[in-house]
């Protein structure tokens, strides 16, 4: 037909075509490349890559924190015994505030940011604890012991929710099971019930005060026996209550908690099995619950604690004789109770001399004293810390269930 070319004429002009089109397009000046922004937004420059905190290897701490329209950065961070709160954060030419601090002891602290007098976490630190207020970052110093990560078999803690009849809802507990435990090895294990304190969570013991590492390089190590770890929330309400509270938490353990844990875990029955041992609040709600079970526990720990009812309402302080005496009768009962002394094998109170409860430790001592047992009471360095509190579960878990 006219007009049509043949099919490898028609092949060719199009090969021809193509190499026309990439010769002159080589020919075609480039444009110019676009010129980079010369003062980029500071969280794209450096706000992904900022360390903080970064710890040096003196131990000496550098926080920083990225807010270039800040008025003021402060340091938040009053854990004793690194006095360093409210220190002020310099700003570079980047906005990235900045600080170096310490050097700090080994051990975990809680921390934040005052940014223009609001408090806020560290945006740039992955690693929290939990209040009963809230969040705060968590700073870890290694050079310990008894509490760094080492190369051990480690166990696992994991966080449980339980029904509690007493409270009409649902509560949180964390729980620490030893290397080995998840493959069935060792068979039934015994318990220690491990207690907060006041304004603390269930979270708190795991995270500032490491029970899981402790645990793990005492096991490791053949100082302690293999257990599990039971840490619960010791506040029944949303709000900072003492160890009284209309005894919520302590018929919740009874009824509730301790219940789910011999239901649920591969526990060994009976008193000879179980401790317990708190911190503060927690030392308190401890000797309660020995005093109004004292079938219950053979092993018992107070830490920067006593009898808090003896100061009155609860209030901590060097306790009146008159609260004292009326205390002591109230509960006179539960204090002559035989079975409270029969199976009791250890009664270990810890308190330091700058503690503000130490007059209430030394009292709560001298009244068990009088009453036929025998605490074993030593009053320590430093005051009501946390660099104590993991010290202590250090000394006292080595002595259970022996």
């Amino acid at each position: 037909m006219a007009g049509v070319r043949p099919a490898g004429q028609r092949l060719w002009l199009a090969v021809l075509g193509i190499a026309l089109a990439a010769a002159a397009a080589a020919q075609t000046p480039a444009a110019a490349p676009k010129p980079a922004d010369p003062n980029p937004p500071p969280a794209r420059r450096r706000g992904p890559n900022l360390m903080s905190p970064e710890i040096l290897p003196d131990r000496r701490v550098t926080f920083r924190f990225q807010a270039d329209k800040a008025q003021s950065v402060r340091l938040a961070l009053s854990d004793p015994p690194a006095k360093v709160d409210h220190t002020p954060l310099a700003k570079n030419a980047e906005g990235v505030w900045e600080a170096t601090v310490g050097p700090f002891e080994p051990g975990a602290y809680r921390y934040g940011f005052e940014v223009d007098g609001l408090g806020v976490s560290d945006p740039h630190n992955p690693s929290l604890t939990e209040a009963l207020g809230g969040f705060s970052s968590l700073l870890y110093v290694p050079g310990s012991a008894i509490s760094d990560t080492q190369r051990v078999p480690h166990g696992a803690v994991a966080a449980v929710t339980y029904y509690s009849t007493t409270v009409s809802g649902f509560r949180r507990a964390h729980v620490y099971t030893p290397p080995g435990y998840e493959t069935g090895a060792g068979g039934p294990l015994p318990v220690f019930y491990l207690l907060h304190g006041s304004g603390d969570s269930d979270n708190s013991w795991s995270t500032l005060g490491r029970a899981g590492f402790i645990l793990d390089n005492l096991i490791a190590a053949g100082s302690a026996k293999p257990m599990i770890v039971v840490m619960p929330m010791g506040h029944t309400r949303p709000t900072r209550q003492g160890p009284g509270a209309g005894d919520e938490f302590g018929r919740d353990f009874v009824t509730d908690l301790l219940p789910y844990i011999e239901q649920n875990y591969r526990v060994a029955p009976g008193r000879a099995n179980r401790a317990i041992a708190g911190l503060s609040m927690g030392g308190g709600q401890t000797l309660s619950l020995l005093l109004a079970h004292p079938e219950m526990f053979a092993y018992a720990g107070v830490f920067s604690a006593g009898l808090f009812e003896l100061s009155g309402r609860g209030r901590p302080g060097a306790p009146t004789a008159e609260a004292t005496a009326a205390w002591e009768q109230q509960h006179l009962a539960a204090l002559d109770d035989p079975k409270l002394k029969e199976g009791l094998k250890l009664l270990w109170f810890r308190t330091g001399h700058e503690d503000f409860l130490l007059p209430t430790t030394k009292a709560t001592v001298a009244l068990l004293t009088k009453h036929g047992l025998t605490p074993d009471f030593v009053e320590t360095a430093g005051g009501h810390w946390w660099c104590n509190w993991r010290d202590w579960l250090a000394q006292f878990a080595p002595q259970l269930f022996r």
